[in-house]
């Protein structure tokens, strides 16, 4: 990988650390996330839930609230239809129980994705209509590409509120109320990121604020800080940036989750080998608690999660944590046949290729994108995964690297694939398996004529050059401030020079541990490298590193830890 030192302004550094009482590497690490004028610094610092904005500003969401509230007055019927995701299962889940505070009884539906596929379409739709017809549907994370969907529940008599973050290649749906910051709100708004599980948060406060100007008792009872372990949960496995109101939903939400209340959650927790009052970072949401969710919706039907997060009793949630649980060792199996398979595939065949478009009919549809996302780090180049040979087509998820944007990179290749969509690094999609080379030299051609020099090089950028005196738990507390970390705000990159690794030992075959001394410590600093085990270092030898810097705790103590990611 190519390192990228950080230029710094040391005057503007220098400000920030004596007026907020900082070490100079964490007033670097502002500065450099540009941080640069004294009130950012200290919402950012300090993100409380008075920080976030009013919600009857968000686009159409007054019209949101009013046709709920005239719902609630007639006690209509409705009819919540998710998603099989994170964002959608915990968008489903604070809905329901939220209407239901209110005397509402509503049904919910989520799509099989094996055989329904992603979002409102026909077969769902027939499905979810199955036990009669709704006075309204509530679509949370999707609807906004459904236009002809959306037309046809209009055909029926069916009122349609969309919340959904997505946005739109086709037209919008006519003749609903759709709530999305992507559509109708300036680039500006604080909430202009939220997934679909924060856009339901924003709704219920609207909701609240509306209903107790109007004297509702209920309403003035009802604490939307218990939703908020719900929010922290799809926000994190959604990957959207965590910065404006995503940040203050997280930081809070973390909190909530830290101190479990809800059942299902706390099952769920124990299943991962997550004690109840441990610190709960971004990391155990993205790789022990979101798997397990993902995990049902991907091999089976997302119902079950839903049912756990909704439930109170300990049996039934502990229960169903613990089938969820299967499903994920079930999912991780597949998972790792497929990629192993997959891999075959590239060192047999495709060395040479810029992109990666690889398929076997019997490879499951729903970890595909895992696989992809594996191959392609693990390749460093853009990457189509294809399986589950159905009436003809395969279905498979696409991952990119940085600077390649696969959107862009599909709409040249469109006329190969009968359907997709998705964002700059990961997209979804359908073809034909007949035409997969055609997509295959297609999808290749147009990256030789975008990158005529080659792709885009792996990169990683450094955020501060420290010396070992600066690794201090003073610093691991200021780091803390600066969490939660994830897209938009990662976790800082430290770049040390010079300095001498001991004992140096393989832990097993992909991954080494090592320590290393500092000035004015009795004890060394513990360290870890994943997945560098073949590049391992001599002991005594005198290096440069790239690590992060962060607490670790096993068994109920916790210390200091380096975990290496790249040495020179």
């Amino acid at each position: 990988m190519r390192w990228i030192k950080p230029s710094l302004n040391n005057g503007l550094a220098k400000q920030l650390e004596q007026q907020h009482g900082i070490s100079s590497v964490a007033a670097a690490l502002l500065v450099n996330r540009g941080f640069t004028d004294a009130d950012l610094v200290e919402k950012f610092l300090s993100p409380g839930l008075q920080g976030l904005g009013d919600p009857l500003n968000v686009g159409n969401m007054r019209d949101a609230v009013a046709m709920v509230e005239s719902a609630l007055l007639g006690q209509q019927s409705i009819l919540i239809f998710g998603d099989y995701d994170v964002d959608g299962v915990t968008s489903t889940v604070f809905l329901t129980h939220f209407l239901r505070q209110f005397g509402l009884s509503p049904r919910f539906v989520v799509p099989k994705r094996l055989s329904e596929g992603y979002g409102l379409s026909q077969e769902s739709l027939q499905r979810a209509l199955a036990d009669g017809k709704p006075d309204l549907l509530i679509a949370v994370d999707c609807g906004t590409s459904s236009h002809a969907e959306i037309a046809w529940l209009r055909e029926q008599g069916i009122k349609v509120l969309i919340l959904d973050h997505h946005t739109s290649k086709e037209s919008l749906p006519d003749d609903c109320v759709l709530v999305n910051p992507h559509v109708h709100d300036e680039d500006s708004v604080p909430w202009k990121n939220l997934c679909s599980v924060g856009l339901v948060f924003k709704f219920c406060h609207a909701f609240l604020k509306i209903m107790r100007q109007n004297g509702d008792a209920l309403a003035e009872q009802t604490d939307l800080r218990e939703y908020l372990d719900l929010v922290a949960m799809g926000t994190v496995a959604d990957l959207v940036p965590l910065e404006g109101e995503n940040r203050i939903l997280v930081k809070q939400g973390l909190k909530r989750l830290q101190r479990c209340r809800r059942p299902g959650i706390c099952a769920l927790m124990e299943v991962a080998g997550i004690s109840l009052g441990d610190d709960i970072a971004p990391f155990d949401i993205g790789f022990k608690l979101g798997p397990r969710i993902n995990a049902s919706g991907r091999l089976s039907d997302a119902e079950l999660p839903i049912q756990l997060l909704l439930n109170d009793d300990w049996n039934r949630c502990n229960e169903a944590a613990r089938a969820l649980d299967s499903y994920n060792k079930e999912r991780q199996d597949i998972e790792r046949a497929i990629t192993e398979s997959a891999e075959q595939h590239v060192e047999s065949r495709y060395t040479d290729d810029l992109g990666l478009v690889l398929h076997e009919s019997e490879w499951h549809a729903g970890v595909v994108g895992i696989v992809a996302s594996r191959i392609s780090r693990k390749f460093h180049r853009p990457a189509l995964i294809l399986g589950s040979d159905a009436d003809g087509q395969l279905k498979g998820s696409g991952r990119s690297i940085e600077g390649v944007d696969l959107v862009e990179v599909l709409k040249q290749c469109s006329d190969s694939i009968v359907q997709w969509g998705g964002h700059p690094m990961a997209v979804g999609l359908s073809v034909e398996s007949a035409r997969v080379d055609e997509l295959r030299a297609a999808f290749n051609q147009v990256l030789k004529n975008n990158f005529p020099e080659g792709l885009p090089e792996s990169t990683i950028r450094i955020d501060a050059v420290v010396g070992c005196s600066d690794l201090t738990e003073q610093l691991l507390e200021e780091l803390e401030c600066l969490a939660p970390y994830g897209q938009g705000n990662p976790e800082p990159v430290f770049m040390l020079e010079q300095v001498t690794l001991q004992n140096v030992y393989p832990l097993g075959n992909s991954h080494f541990k090592f320590q290393m001394c500092r000035p004015g410590c009795p004890y060394p600093l513990e360290g870890v490298a994943w997945g560098l085990g073949h590049k391992k270092p001599e002991a005594g030898t005198s290096v440069d590193i790239l690590a992060k810097y962060h607490w670790h705790a096993w068994r109920g103590r916790r210390g200091p830890r380096l975990t290496m990611l790249d040495w020179r």
